[in-house]
This record gives C-alpha cells, sequence and structure tokens, in this order.
C-alpha cells in the first residue's frame, strides 16, 4: 500500500530481470490510472497498481513513471488505455484510412496532431482520437507504447456475445459504459459522478433514452463497486441480471490477486485481449 489512495501488489517471485517476457498494460481515467505488469513466458499476473481519486491525472502519471522503478523497466510491450473526449466511432462502411483527419471536426477540442485510428472488426467501426498534449508529453517516456481509447477495454470483454449487454466499469468518482446489442455497439459514454443519486439519474436517463430493455439485458460490472454499496442496489434495481465481470479470453494466473475482489481490475486486464 503507497498512501490512502493507492495500491501496490507484486508477485514476490517476480524477477525484474525478466522484464522483456513482460507486458506493461496502463490504464488512465479522469480521475485514476492503473497498470499491471504480465509474463508472458508464463502467462502470470506479476504486479498490479492502483491509483484513484487523483486531482490531477496526467501529473500524478509522470510523477509515477520518474519514480517507480517497475515502470523503468524494458518491457516487451506496452499497452494503454487513455480517456479522451475526442473520439468518434467511423463505421467502416465509411471510414477513409486514408483521410483520417477529416473525422476531427467531430472532436470537442482538436489538440494535438497525433491522431489513431484503432480498428474494432467485430463491431463494424473504427475508432479514431487523439490525446491530450499533456499525456501524450508524458507518455514520451514509454517506449513505442499501443494506443487505445477508454473504450477498448470493455468492447474486448464483450467479443463473442450475442445478447444485449450493458457493461459499467467503475472508478470511485465515474464509471464507463458501453451498451451493446448482439456485437452491435448502441452506446458509449464516459461520466463524472460524486454519488449514488447521481449514478442513478445516469443510468435511468440511458434506460429511458436507449430503450434499454431491463428485463432482457445482462449487466456486467467491473472496477470499484460491490455488493453492498448504493450504486449496486442502484444497478439491481432495474436489472434482473448482473454479474460481476472477470477478465477472461485467457488462462491468465492471478493469484496475487487471491484477497481482491478481482473485478476491481477486469478492465485493466481487459487490455491484454486488445489488438
Amino acid at each position: 500500500m503507497n498512501s490512502k489512495n493507492s495500491i501496490l501488489l507484486v508477485d514476490p517471485d517476480f524477477d525484474p530481470n525478466t522484464a522483456g517476457d513482460c507486458d506493461l498494460l496502463i490504464k488512465v481515467s479522469t480521475d485514476n490510472f492503473s497498470y499491471a505488469i504480465i509474463d508472458k513466458s508464463c502467462n502470470q499476473l506479476r504486479a498490479v497498481y492502483d491509483q484513484q481519486e487523483c486531482t490531477d491525472t496526467v501529473k500524478d502519471l509522470a510523477d509515477q513513471l520518474k519514480n517507480d522503478h517497475y515502470l523503468q523497466l524494458p518491457f516487451r510491450k506496452v499497452k494503454g488505455s487513455f480517456f479522451t473526449e475526442n473520439c468518434v466511432a467511423v463505421p467502416d462502411e465509411i471510414f477513409d484510412e486514408q483521410d483520417i483527419g477529416q473525422y476531427t471536426r467531430y472532436f470537442n477540442e482538436y489538440q494535438n496532431h497525433n491522431l489513431y485510428a484503432q480498428p474494432f472488426e467485430d463491431y463494424g467501426f473504427t475508432s479514431v482520437f487523439n490525446l491530450s498534449t499533456r499525456i501524450e508529453e508524458v507518455l514520451r517516456s514509454l517506449p513505442e507504447s499501443k494506443r487505445y481509447d477508454h473504450g477498448a477495454p470493455l468492447l474486448a470483454l464483450s467479443k463473442g456475445n450475442s445478447i444485449q449487454i450493458l457493461q459499467l466499469d467503475f472508478t470511485v468518482g465515474s464509471f464507463n459504459v458501453t451498451y451493446l446489442n448482439a456485437e452491435q455497439l448502441i452506446f458509449q459514454k464516459y461520466f463524472e459522478i460524486e454519488n449514488a443519486e447521481e449514478f442513478n439519474y445516469y443510468l435511468l436517463l440511458m434506460i429511458n433514452q436507449l430503450k434499454i430493455e431491463t428485463g432482457k439485458t445482462e449487466v456486467h460490472l467491473s472496477g470499484i463497486i460491490h455488493q453492498d454499496d448504493a450504486k449496486y442496489l442502484c444497478v439491481t434495481k432495474y436489472f434482473n441480471t448482473v454479474h460481476f465481470n472477470e477478465a477472461k479470453g485467457h488462462e491468465l494466473n492471478t493469484r496475487i490477486l487471491d484477497d481482491m475482489p478481482s473485478h476491481y481490475y477486469t478492465s485493466l486486464l481487459a487490455l491484454d485481449l486488445c489488438v
């Protein structure tokens, strides 16, 4: 434990000299960031760090990159998902990879010249996004990192499902949502919330505006939520089928999380499924 808002779990058998066999996963939201180290030679989770309730996520990430010796290791691969308001899902039938700059007109505020195009072939669209100049500057210390928008991990978790799914991924002060019907992305949004009452408002708004059939829709929860808190009770008030989402798609040894709720880090570990 590093402070009241952060936690670091490390496999006692982790040898930093094996970093060349390991992948680093980083996930950054508006109020938290986390990372995981996975040893790909044995598919074992070696370390997890999580910092909640950040007032300046970019600064905190920069400080961690500078001071955390684990983040300075020479990893095999680096993958990161980053919150950005500059993100648009372009249907594949109209996507023009030769002129992705045309989609910046839909951004909230064009911030820099680094544009990323992430195809989601299973869902029939390509995500075009860019990151803030501050984040780009911080990430220069990471070698050749693969960058994804903040919705990529949840979409990776839902791959192959033919049902209606509402994915809710929580930090202490926010939640990320994707709503899918038979592998078709219907809605994706990031909300900052102060309490369960505000979450309840947004949940009802989505149900009504998107005409979600609550009796036919499965809710998959991940992140900082548990059965006894008010946000969980809000969800179960409207939906019959509610699950805590666990990382899937690979046989990852997560023994260092045995004393933690496994769904806390589901979306972070789902970055390992992103291609």
